[in-house]
């Protein structure tokens, strides 16, 4: 019964900078964390970057000083912001959603290209 929202992808040049958004909603009744992933043409999912409720925040080591995460939690929104984007970077980027007892939603994949 919950629902992920994703918004923000697109095309950039390398360098350039991207804002992933996305809502969760529907019977949301207790968050643990949300996350962004990410799936590189021919390569697994990977984890990106994760925030908490109580807002501890990891990163990927690819991504560390580059990407920041934050949330909007009345809006049960959570952001991830890219900046010095990398043609690797490049993947299909999935926000993720686990509540209290372990069970984890994604959303649908919103395609970010790094490219010149």
């Amino acid at each position: 019964q919950v629902q992920l929202v994703e918004s923000g992808g697109g095309l950039v040049q390398p360098g350039g900078s991207l804002r992933l958004s996305c809502a969760a909603s529907g019977s949301i009744f207790s968050i643990n964390a949300m996350a962004w992933y990410r799936q590189p043409p021919g390569k697994q999912r990977e984890l990106v970057a994760g925030i908490t409720k109580i807002g501890s925040i990891n990163y990927a080591d690819s991504v560390k000083g580059r990407f920041t995460i934050s949330r909007d939690n009345p809006k049960n929104t959570v952001y991830l912001q890219m900046n010095s984007l990398k043609p690797e970077d490049t993947a299909v980027y999935f926000c993720n959603l686990a509540d209290t007892s372990g069970r984890r939603y994604w959303g649908q994949g919103t395609q970010v290209t790094v490219s010149s």
